[in-house]
């Protein structure tokens, strides 16, 4: 579980799942909810966090780089903007540095989007928020494959 989610509507605290079938909704309201998760555990967790109904953004940091913690803000705020339709992964690469190889991360602040478990777009370095938008809507808003 991640740490509870204060409901954007009407308030209430909400306990979110690392992984689900559908998207979060408040359990009073039925909002959806922004979903933001660390990787956790290890290489064995990660594959079923991507496993998701929308597109996952996956956010590799480290918390001595200063780019990241520039766009860190931005990344939850996009959470928060597409809620219900996009789901954030935050990778410690120090905690998990078999994940930052396995994605071939050479440099951080990272930021992959997964969608239907396959990589869809990758942006090295840091984005303000306006163009970390514009990256977003030009991968999430089309259409998916089938």
């Amino acid at each position: 579980m991640t740490e509870p989610v204060a409901c954007p509507a009407c308030g209430v605290r909400n306990r979110l799942p690392a992984s689900a079938p559908g998207t979060p909704r408040c359990a009073r309201c039925h909002t959806a909810l922004p979903w933001v998760v660390d990787a956790g555990e290890g290489d064995w967790q990660f594959d079923t966090l991507l496993r998701a109904a929308v597109p996952v953004l996956v956010d590799f940091w480290a918390p001595w780089c200063g780019p990241c913690r520039m766009v860190s803000p931005a990344v939850e705020a996009m959470a928060a903007e597409r809620a219900g339709r996009l789901k954030v992964v935050k990778v410690n690469v120090d905690d998990h540095p078999d994940l930052a190889a396995r994605y071939s991360v050479q440099g951080i602040p990272t930021l992959l989007l997964v969608r239907d478990g396959r990589p869809a777009g990758r942006q090295v370095g840091a984005l303000g928020q306006a163009a970390l938008r514009s990256w977003l809507a030009s991968l999430v808003d089309l259409p998916t494959a089938s």
